[in-house]
């Protein structure tokens, strides 16, 4: 019982010496429900994530997607996501780091995928965008596009969507635009 009290002193002790902090980094709500998200992880075969920055830094990492199937078939796709203290209670910010020809991409990286914007909400986690990056390759959405061009050719004609596609990933242009090799 008395060694109890000594370490409280120590505890007391130490934390006025470092401003009222305790020794090392205290997590914040969003690093934590962010570790807990990652530990649990399940991600689709076609899916890798990497941490650039080391684990130390859980907020920033980076996923890769290779669909099995779609137009993107074999192409090899990489996004990074920017995780904010205020997570789960703001999505993550998602780029795709690679540059597609996808109604859902637009030429810059941006994302259009309705769980990263108005559907987020905090019972979602990083499993759930994943899915949700995987579902853009095997369902791209020509309704909700980002990048109109490659959204009006699906809808009118996906045969030359295809085309395209496989133009884009292999190293080429697409109209005025050059995609370099994902394949």
């Amino acid at each position: 019982m008395i060694r109890l009290f000594k370490v409280k002193e120590q505890q007391k002790e130490e934390a006025g010496k470092t401003g009222g902090r305790p020794n090392g980094k205290k997590q914040t709500a969003g690093e934590l429900r962010l570790h807990k998200d990652i530990s649990e992880l399940n991600l689709p075969k076609t899916s890798t994530i990497s941490f650039p920055n080391g684990k130390d830094d859980l907020m920033n990492f980076e996923v890769s997607i290779k669909p099995d199937e779609g137009y993107h078939l074999g192409g090899t796709f990489h996004f990074t996501f920017q995780v904010s203290a205020s997570y789960p209670h703001e999505a993550p910010k998602v780029k795709c780091k690679t540059k597609v020809y996808h109604p859902n991409i637009d030429l810059e990286g941006n994302v259009c995928l309705n769980i990263l914007r108005e559907d987020w909400k905090p019972v979602l986690n990083i499993n759930t965008v994943i899915y949700g990056l995987n579902h853009l390759f095997t369902q791209p959405n020509d309704e909700d596009p980002l990048n109109h061009d490659a959204a009006a050719v699906l809808r009118d004609n996906p045969k030359q969507f295809e085309t395209n596609a496989r133009r884009a990933m292999t190293g080429g242009y697409v109209g005025q635009v050059y995609f370099p090799r994902c394949i």
